[in-house]
């Protein structure tokens, strides 16, 4: 397939390339949800900008948020799915090389999340409360409130009080940034981090810091950097990202339920599933133990089918590479 871009092209241009075009992308959906909000909900856009920081004094200020979240995330997803189209390549050898080998491939890695979810609540709760050094106390006060504003926010959108807000929820919070999330940060950014230094490891590892720290959640960056590796390796390993998809949807989906199940008074009352208390130690060290165990399992799986490495270092997808 004829690109755009002579052959071959460096991973750095590659990377310069994604984030333009997730950027546009980006732009162009989000303009799009504000043309709706205004056809649909009459919001202007100085409405919009109010919206955005106190959204329970809107009528539709749920709608309008799910809207333009749900819609420039993909966007920022559908203009990176266009970069291999520019190098010439199809969507599919860029982003799963390899076939999707069976079935429980994707189911394997959603039970990878559910078994690491103990040792993540323990590694949440431990983050929350850590303190900066003290040249760093008017940075930590500054992250402390974005963290507010972030959790507020979230519990806001989290709000399902009916089984259609919670479908919604599934689309926009757990469904789109599976698809979106993956695209960028494993199908792009990882893949050309690994090609870049010839390395898995430092691919993954770069990967899993940049995908935490654009959250700008930093009493969150340690188990947002965790689950960045385990979604790296499963991408790595088993070289299609369906399989990370399905990882990344579980953890998403997997917290919504559980919340609309809270919400619903269906779940024991003690159980807060917004607590930042870790659970007893009994459960997270074996959680770490059972993902640890599956994860290698899973390698060596996908290591054992693993066709001859190609010779054209380039063209090797994330399962046939010859790198440390």
């Amino acid at each position: 397939m004829k690109g755009l871009l002579p052959r071959p092209v460096h991973p750095a241009v590659q990377l310069l390339m994604l984030l333009g075009l997730a950027v546009v992308g980006l732009c162009l959906a989000s303009l799009l949800a504000l043309v709706l909000a205004n056809v649909l909900y009459g919001l202007s856009m100085e409405q919009f900008g109010l919206l955005a920081t106190a959204p329970e004094k809107f009528p539709h200020g749920w709608d309008v948020l799910m809207l333009y979240q749900g819609l420039s995330l993909a966007g920022a997803g559908a203009g990176v799915a266009l970069l291999p189209r520019v190098l010439g390549q199809s969507v599919a050898s860029y982003f799963a090389p390899r076939r999707l080998g069976a079935a429980w491939w994707p189911a394997a890695a959603g039970l990878v999340i559910i078994c690491s979810v103990p040792f993540l609540s323990a590694l949440v709760s431990w983050n929350a409360g850590v303190h900066f050094p003290t040249p760093l106390h008017d940075f930590e006060l500054w992250a402390r409130d974005k963290e507010d504003q972030a959790a507020g926010l979230t519990k806001f959108l989290t709000d399902f009080n009916s089984p259609g807000r919670l479908l919604v929820g599934l689309i926009v919070i757990a469904i789109v940034p599976a698809m979106a999330e993956e695209l960028v940060f494993r199908g792009g950014v990882q893949r050309n981090l690994v090609v870049w230094f010839n390395s898995r490891h430092v691919g993954v590892w770069l990967a899993a810091a940049i995908f935490s720290a654009i959250h700008v959640q930093f009493f969150g960056f340690v188990p947002r950097f965790v689950l960045g590796l385990v979604l790296g390796y499963l991408y790595e390993w088993s070289g299609n990202i369906l399989v990370s998809m399905a990882a990344h949807f579980t953890q998403n989906a997997f917290q919504l339920i559980l919340l609309y199940l809270a919400q619903g008074k269906q779940l024991p009352s003690a159980f807060d599933p917004d607590s930042t208390q870790p659970l007893p130690w009994p459960p997270i060290l074996l959680s770490a133990v059972l993902t640890a165990g599956l994860l290698y399992w899973l390698h060596q799986r996908w290591a054992a089918g693993r066709p001859t490495p190609s010779p054209a270092f380039d063209a090797a997808p994330p399962s046939e590479r010859r790198l440390s």
